[in-house]
């Protein structure tokens, strides 16, 4: 099937520091230089409105209006507990088209699936996008182009999990079933290879590198993903399904957790750690040409980290 191309000092384990940020205006678009693009990231959101889904919700409006949000990346776990069942399943309007109202927000909404979703039907949220002027998943894994220097590539990381279909029954382990994990790492490397962006971003659900105390590290994708990183020379990889928010240096790529759209989980740095917190929220990142700026934003609106994210990786020596 053709995919659519569409200093130890930051480390933070909570509010350290919020109330200081929270002053400091957002980031805007003008101020990268040259012509930038802004989008928000979020994960880990779908529980009807409970665990601060709202409040983050709201909270991504007001950024998306002051930033002229370009789209929403979804990292997956769209909805809890087991998915959803159709197209028309209610969890699409109690979890999202009534969650998610800011005017700001009727934007595309670029979506990858998590494990949760595997749960239920992933193919009703593929053919969701037939249905919504805003949902965005044209096939479990896809590439847009969201600028001329910016490449997205969104991965179906699900699949790749042993757990999910090694030796095991159930309707996770059948679909997961369904996906061609060789294809799809083929896809990817090579999709990267001909990218001539000056900034690519890979996105997926599960955790590469993280702190986090629910899942961590995700052996599987360590294996198959981090190496097309460095390969590609990939500036950072975008996850959720550790709840939390972390930002993590480490082999010339930029680690971006942002699954806290909801409900969150007690996390602790690891090696590289810049920022970590267990606080709802979600992410905002600004790039041209030139730079691609970081932001976490908690679901009171504070601003709890800022970072610039290298455009090549850094020696040893730099990142000290």
């Amino acid at each position: 099937m053709a995919r659519a191309n569409i200093s130890r000092r930051k480390m933070l384990g909570g509010m350290v520091g919020a109330a200081a940020l929270a002053s400091v205006r957002p980031l805007r678009a003008a101020a990268t230089g040259g012509v930038a693009v802004n989008f928000l990231v979020v994960g880990d959101w779908g529980r009807r409105g409970a665990d601060h889904q709202r409040d983050v919700a709201a909270q991504m409006g007001k950024s998306a209006a002051a930033l002229g949000s370009r789209c929403v990346v979804s990292v997956g776990d769209n909805f809890y507990d087991d998915g959803v069942a159709s197209t028309a399943d209610p969890q699409w309007r109690s979890s999202f088209e009534e969650i998610y109202t800011a005017p700001s927000l009727q934007i595309p909404w670029y979506v990858v699936l998590g494990n949760h979703d595997y749960r239920g039907s992933p193919q009703a949220q593929v053919e969701y996008t037939h249905k919504s002027t805003r949902w965005r998943m044209p096939d479990r894994y896809f590439k847009i182009n969201i600028a001329p220097h910016l490449d997205l590539f969104f991965i179906d990381t699900s699949p790749l999990v042993h757990k999910y279909r090694d030796g095991v029954e159930g309707r996770i382990a059948a679909n997961v079933a369904t996906q061609d994990i060789h294809a799809q790492i083929r896809w990817l490397d090579q999709q990267l290879g001909l990218s001539t962006a000056s900034w690519k971003l890979v996105i997926g659900h599960h955790t590469l590198r993280s702190g986090g105390s629910k899942h961590g590290e995700t052996v599987e994708v360590v294996e198959l993903i981090e190496p097309l990183l460095q390969k590609h020379r990939v500036q950072a990889y975008v996850n959720g399904h550790d709840h939390d928010l972390q930002h993590i240096r480490r082999g010339g790529v930029d680690y971006v957790c942002t699954g806290a759209g909801s409900e969150v989980r007690p996390v602790q740095p690891v090696e590289g750690t810049l920022f970590c917190a267990a606080r709802s929220g979600f992410t905002s990142l600004t790039s041209s040409a030139e730079s691609l700026h970081l932001e976490f934003r908690d679901y009171t609106g504070a601003i709890l980290h800022r970072s610039t994210i290298p455009h090549s990786p850094q020696t040893e020596k730099e990142a000290a």
